[in-house]
Formats: structure tokens, C-alpha cells, sequence
């Protein structure tokens, strides 16, 4: 195909492509402060993690959703937040006008760890209303279940997201947010630890025990200190590679065909029993 990303793509195209599939994969994302790297930087990372699994699956992407809520990291100047309920309200109207264009098989990215709050609930609720599986995939959760330590090379991996989409020389280069003393792993746990909020963060998911806000903007996502092209070049590589083998160990062909059987089983076997009194 030309293109995958639907709004580069012409009408034309859009329906050649639903007359034979009916997959799109939705990246989900934040503007945010993230150490040295551009603050679209989860965004980037979920649209090339769904890019990369559309090319797996013979799918679509939609892009271009930056504006999500960010929590604790609003303490950046740079950092756009949108509530929780406002961008539930935004992606069910997307997730409805794509099911009316066609594309029944709905596949959400995130990268950002609150961002399950907004897409959790919005599944749900989508599926009530219209009795269609769609399906959320939270990439933290996501490669946990396929045996990836995606934490392990998320730096190199978000470097790498921004190669695969031809954005590399986007990543900045000797920028004071990657200084190797003052930016780093211990100096952000250490920040995180002055605020009482974070001792009660165990007690649920992410960020959905408690309120909290960061001590500083440098305690989220201390990045390395990239000095050359070279060098940025050698962590994307790396990074491509992770992404790569994570799409592969996620085996998306076999993910978007049990979405197919799970659709088919609740028009088949749910409705018929149960279709009287489940909510309209």
C-alpha cells in the first residue's frame, strides 16, 4: 500500500481498502514533558507501535490524537492536559463514526500509563451501546503478557518511534533535560519520593489511586544525554529492533482474528440469550 496512515490516504483508497478489511488501529496519545525528548514523545511511540502492527495485520492507522490526559506531569509548562471524561467523550464519537464508515475491528495504542482511565472506560461503554468488541491494547500490559521487558529499552524504543516515522532529527541533541547528574533514574525516583501521594499508588493501577502532581517536570522520564547524530542514531536502531521483536512476540494476525471470533460470538451466542434485557 502507499500509505496505512487513513488521512493520507484518498477516499478512494479508504474504501479499496474496506472492501476487503475492516481493521484500523487507533494510537492514543499525550503532550507532555519527557525528559529530553520532544513532548509528543508517547504519542510518537504509540503511533509507531500501531503503524508497525498494522503493517503485521493488514490494517489502517488513525493518527494525529495528541491531546489526552497527561496527570501529574502538569506541573510542565509544556505538558496539555485534557480530563479524563472529556477524551472519553472525544474517542467514543471516533470510535462510532469509524464503526459507521466500516471499520468494525478497532484496535486503541497507548504508551502513557494513566491513559487506561480514559480508554478502559470508553471500550466498555462503546460495547454496551453498540455490542461491538473493540479492543485496547495498553503496550505496558500489552508486553507484559507477551514476555517483553518493554521498560528495559523504552528509551531506545522511543528514540526508534521516531526513526520509523521519519522523525528522527526531531530527538535534540546536548539538551540540558538529559544532563547525566542532575536528570537522573535516582534523582527522579528521589523527586517522586517527597510526595506522600506515591506511597498510596500501590493500592490500584497506574495512576488511578490517588490524585498527585510531580515534584519537578525532570522526575518524569529521565533520557539519556545524546550528544551526536551518531550516537541518537545507534539508540534508534537499537530501539527499531525491540519494537520489532515485540510486534512479533504480540502476534497481531492472531490477535485481530480472535477480535473477529469474539464479535461473531456475541451476535451469534450472547445476543440470542441475552439480547432482551442487556443494555441498550
Amino acid at each position: 500500500m502507499r500509505t496505512r496512515f487513513l488521512s493520507k490516504m484518498t477516499n478512494g483508497e479508504v474504501e479499496q481498502y474496506l472492501d476487503r478489511n475492516d481493521i484500523i488501529y487507533i494510537p492514543v496519545g499525550v503532550t507532555e514533558t519527557h525528559g529530553a525528548l520532544p513532548l509528543d514523545a508517547e504519542t510518537v511511540l504509540a503511533e509507531a507501535i500501531a503503524l508497525k502492527m498494522a503493517e503485521a495485520s493488514d490494517g489502517l492507522v488513525l493518527h494525529n490524537l495528541p491531546y489526552f490526559f497527561a496527570g501529574g506531569t502538569i506541573i510542565g509548562r509544556g505538558t496539555i492536559q485534557m480530563s479524563v471524561k472529556d477524551g472519553m467523550s472525544y474517542l467514543e464519537k471516533i470510535a462510532k463514526s469509524l464503526l459507521n464508515q466500516g471499520f468494525r475491528r478497532q484496535v486503541y495504542i497507548t504508551s502513557h500509563g494513566p491513559a487506561h482511565m480514559t480508554l478502559s472506560g470508553m471500550v466498555r461503554d462503546f460495547f454496551d451501546e453498540t455490542k461491538v468488541p473493540i479492543l485496547y491494547l495498553d503496550m505496558l500490559k500489552a508486553a507484559e503478557a507477551a514476555q517483553c521487558n518493554l521498560l528495559e529499552s523504552f528509551h531506545d524504543i522511543s528514540i526508534g518511534a521516531y526513526k520509523v516515522l521519519g522523525r528522527l532529527e526531531d530527538v535534540p541533541l546536548n539538551v540540558p533535560e538529559s544532563d547525566s547528574v542532575t536528570y537522573s533514574i535516582d534523582h527522579m525516583l528521589a523527586g517522586m519520593d517527597k510526595n506522600p501521594s506515591n506511597e498510596l499508588g500501590k493500592y490500584a493501577y497506574q495512576s488511578g489511586a490517588v490524585g498527585s502532581y510531580f515534584n519537578e517536570p525532570s522526575d518524569h522520564m529521565a533520557t539519556p544525554l545524546l550528544k551526536t547524530a551518531e550516537e541518537r542514531e545507534v539508540h534508534a536502531d537499537a530501539g527499531i529492533q525491540a519494537l520489532n521483536e515485540l510486534i512479533a512476540a504480540l502476534d497481531m494476525p492472531a490477535i485481530v482474528e480472535t477480535l473477529r471470533r469474539a464479535d461473531v460470538y456475541t451476535k451469534d451466542v450472547i445476543l440470542p440469550r441475552y439480547g432482551t434485557h442487556l443494555p441498550r
